[in-house]
């Protein structure tokens, strides 16, 4: 049996709208996605196959929420998530504006699995694939909350690697993985960004702090902005040039500069 039968087989028997379910519930294994509870946006959702799955994962008390141009049928009331529907352009701003009312704030996970209009020249394709992601990847930034998650559909080719670095910048890492669901013959591969930092610094910045207290590990603890760096070998009320070498969503760590 073809890979792609086996899918779509499987799809119908567990009754998921799209064979494309089981990448999203591989990827979800592969990098764990989603948690109870949580608030998660699906951009392109249309048919629901990829809310299906969110639904089933965030369960009582989380929130799944399918943007799309196209209408998305209405769902059976098996889940125990929230299940709601947006229907617009995920880059004009009333959209991310109406996400936020119905998500209630910040969400958790942002999901992409948009492909461009197939040409059939390969390099447009690609090109489209990964505009589409960047479009994606912009309002995953507007929306998530810090420490949130993002996966993203593109099609492989040169422009993947410009736009997983500019994903770097922004999530604490980012894996690419293509799921078993996937067809032998796409091009298509997942990037997966963790952990969603939104530290008013970056790593190698160069910033005056003041310590104002040690912590249990022995390193001065700084605020920058309200955020918390961990400064190497500081006292309590030196000020200092530091260079920031590590961040996470809610801390990061840095050392003193060199001069």
């Amino acid at each position: 049996m073809a890979r792609k039968d086996q899918w779509y087989n499987r799809a119908k028997q567990q009754g998921y709208r799209t064979r494309a379910s089981f990448k999203l519930k591989q990827l979800d294994e592969r990098e764990g996605l989603f948690g109870p509870g949580n608030t998660v946006v699906d951009l392109g959702a249309a048919p629901g196959g990829w809310m299906q799955v969110a639904a089933e994962e965030v369960g009582e008390g989380g929130t799944v929420i399918g943007v799309d141009f196209q209408r998305i049928r209405d769902f059976d009331t098996e889940y125990d998530a929230a299940i709601e529907t947006v229907k617009g352009d995920m880059t004009e701003q009333k959209t991310k504006d109406r996400v936020k009312e119905v998500a209630g704030g910040e969400v958790d996970v942002v999901l992409s699995d948009m492909a461009p209009n197939m040409t059939g020249e390969y390099s447009l394709d690609h090109a489209r694939s990964v505009y589409l992601a960047r479009q994606a990847f912009e309002t995953a930034l507007d929306v998530l909350d810090t420490g949130g998650d993002f996966a993203v559909k593109v099609f492989q080719g040169p422009d993947v690697d410009d736009f997983r670095e500019d994903m770097k910048q922004e999530f604490q890492y980012v894996r690419t993985t293509t799921p078993k669901a996937s067809r032998d013959e796409s091009s298509e591969t997942y990037l997966i960004a963790k952990h969603r930092l939104t530290a008013p610094v970056r790593e190698g910045d160069v910033v005056e702090v003041t310590v104002h207290d040690v912590g249990s590990e022995g390193d001065g603890v700084a605020k920058i902005d309200g955020y918390t760096l961990f400064v190497d070998g500081a006292e309590k009320g030196d000020t200092l040039d530091v260079r920031v070498t590590g961040l996470k969503p809610r801390f990061g760590f840095a050392e003193p500069a060199d001069d």
